[in-house]
């Protein structure tokens, strides 16, 4: 799911998360947690409506929370005893940078046949991170596994067996390099210096 900031992306994938029974932060099904209420009421007017396979995993992930999240995990090893957290996880989150523990987390916990929700991933991975979530998604998805993503990434919309929904074309389906995305980086990285001549011109 792409669109500009604001148009609603992460607000309606955090109501899907919801309606599956989720937390509004990164959380599996067997993970619930809540720092603080600051949800959208959408998923109220959600009805979802599932068909094939029962998934055998859930899972939400915000790159904005993740810090929560790991932070979480780190309070049930240390006041709970809950030590298999580390063997699950592949070890404490928190002594990893924010990328490497958010792949972490997609490496070690999810699996074949789950439903995986990412909000805005890229936030959290370096283009060539990027790159290295894009062959977990699809070696994930050969098993079975499916995704929801909201995102900004010219590279993870680029997925050959991914569909791309516009919300800022009423949820419209579009080819890759018909995106804003596409056409503004392309726009951009083919010529640089031209692009910031006419954007700090505007400025003055």
């Amino acid at each position: 799911m792409i669109g500009e900031n604001g148009v609603g992306k992460s607000t309606f994938i955090e109501a899907i998360a919801l309606c599956l029974g989720l937390s509004s932060e990164s959380a599996t099904q067997n993970f619930l947690y809540k720092s603080k209420d600051t949800h959208s009421s959408l998923y109220r007017y959600f009805t979802l409506h599932k068909s094939g396979r029962v998934p055998k995993t859930k899972y939400f992930l915000r790159a904005e929370s993740f810090y929560n999240f790991s932070s979480e995990m780190q309070r049930l090893v240390e006041e709970d005893g809950y030590n298999e957290l580390y063997y699950s996880y592949g070890g404490n989150l928190h002594a990893c940078s924010h990328g490497e523990a958010f792949l972490k987390v997609v490496q070690n916990r999810f699996s074949e046949n789950g439903l995986y929700i990412l909000d805005e991933p890229e936030a959290a991975l370096s283009p060539s991170r990027q790159m290295s979530l894009l062959c977990l998604i699809d070696e994930l998805t050969k098993k079975g596994s499916q995704f929801i993503i909201a995102t900004h990434s010219p590279i993870l919309i680029s997925y050959r067996e991914g569909e791309i929904l516009d919300l800022n074309q009423n949820f419209q389906k579009v080819d890759y390099q018909e995106t804003e995305i596409f056409k503004t980086y392309k726009l951009f990285l083919e010529n640089p210096d031209r692009m910031q001549e006419y954007l700090f011109e505007m400025e003055k």
